[in-house]
């Protein structure tokens, strides 16, 4: 047993994968047995790091990280390409699904900081409000995502807070919804745009989060989910809407944890991706809406993870980069955006956390509420 100490010892020495330097002495210490040993003792290594989480997560594929940063940028360079011309309305929301998966993936830096900001300033209106692109309409979703994209870049001083708040907080009505805009449709979706939004720009102060509150509870079904409006079908991402608005206002005892967990969890199919309603396909995009709610309620361990992250690496284009809804489809940033955002709630190694209920990475958001 001397020899296998010896080598034993060497072996802790030179890291696993290196070769060892020929002509020196580590050679003289290499027997049969010693072989064996060491073979024996790096098998049992490395059979307790793949039971690590981070091992079992990784042996079930690889994220082609670099590919998605250079797929994101490309679509951002592309303004004559199909897929640009079709998102010219929500290129506000590209660009918060883009930049943000660039964040996650450690690489915002490659982008020009001003030129973004400068942009996002010529989409703003008189009211205060943002519109997808320049030249349109204003709209609460895009000033959403208008906030957080200047988040993201550390930029929020650019903004008339002020102006910014009045206008969203101008558009909740008497029983506590809000609209999307001044034409008045009204849905879930809208609440948690306006309470997300307020919240990080610290203007909660300017609605009556007490109706926010209670017109959000009249949407929950008998199922534990949550509709667009009272009475509504319980989907996946109104649910998220639903439970993200009542945590940022800290009014999630208004949710019953069991009941909306059984009905979360169940949106798990054999492939292991999720699905938003009953009877429906797996797509990438309920990675993030389904999976998000499921911490919120912390019943995030009732789904197989592991499944999870297979299916959203199964959905990678790894040759030209992008992530698709299923396998084989074809890739956008929308989808891109919510697979590594999926892929960040598993805790999937190289991809910064990401808060559940803001949307945004956990630093961007530690920065705007720890150190303001």
């Amino acid at each position: 047993m001397e020899e296998f100490g010896s080598f034993r010892q060497v072996a802790m020495e030179v890291p696993f994968g290196k070769t060892f330097p020929v002509g020196t002495d580590y050679l003289k210490q290499i027997t049969i047995p010693g072989i064996l040993h060491f073979a024996v003792f790096w098998v049992i290594q490395k059979r307790n790091e793949l039971n690590t989480v981070e091992g079992r997560l990784l042996i079930m594929g690889e994220l082609a990280a670099e590919k998605h940063v250079n797929y994101i940028i490309s679509v951002e360079k592309k303004k004559d390409s199909f897929e640009s011309v079709v998102m010219e309305h929500l290129r506000m929301n590209g660009a918060y699904w883009g930049l943000t998966t660039l964040d996650l993936l450690g690489k915002l830096h490659a982008v020009d900081v001003d030129e973004v900001v400068s942009w996002i300033i010529s989409c703003q209106h008189e009211s205060g409000g943002f519109g997808g692109n320049v030249g349109h309409d204003p709209h609460i979703l895009y000033t959403l995502s208008a906030v957080q994209v200047l988040a993201l870049l550390n930029k929020l001083g650019v903004l008339d807070i002020e102006k910014v708040s009045n206008y969203v907080a101008g558009l909740q009505n008497e029983d506590g919804s809000f609209s999307g805009d001044e034409w008045g449709e009204v849905d879930t979706r809208f609440s948690y745009i306006a309470i997300c939004c307020l919240s990080l720009l610290h203007r909660l102060d300017k609605i009556n989060v007490e109706k926010a509150v209670k017109y959000i509870v009249s949407c929950k079904n008998l199922d534990g989910g949550f509709g667009s409006t009272p009475g509504g079908e319980s989907h996946a991402g109104q649910i998220f809407c639903c439970v993200g608005a009542l945590a940022i206002m800290g009014s999630l005892h208004h949710v019953d944890r069991d009941l909306l967990g059984w009905w979360l969890s169940e949106r798990q199919v054999k492939s292991g991706g999720l699905n938003g309603r009953p009877e429906k396909l797996p797509d990438v995009c309920y990675s993030w809406w389904v999976l998000s709610s499921l911490i919120m309620i912390d019943r995030v361990h009732w789904i197989n993870k592991e499944k999870l992250v297979k299916f959203i690496l199964d959905c990678q284009d790894t040759e030209n980069g992008g992530i698709s809804d299923r396998p084989d489809d074809a890739v956008d940033v929308y989808h891109t955006y919510f697979g590594v955002a999926g892929l960040s709630l598993l805790e999937y190694p190289g991809v910064k956390a990401i808060d559940p209920a803001y949307a945004l990475p956990v630093d961007v958001v530690n920065r705007i509420f720890l150190h303001t």
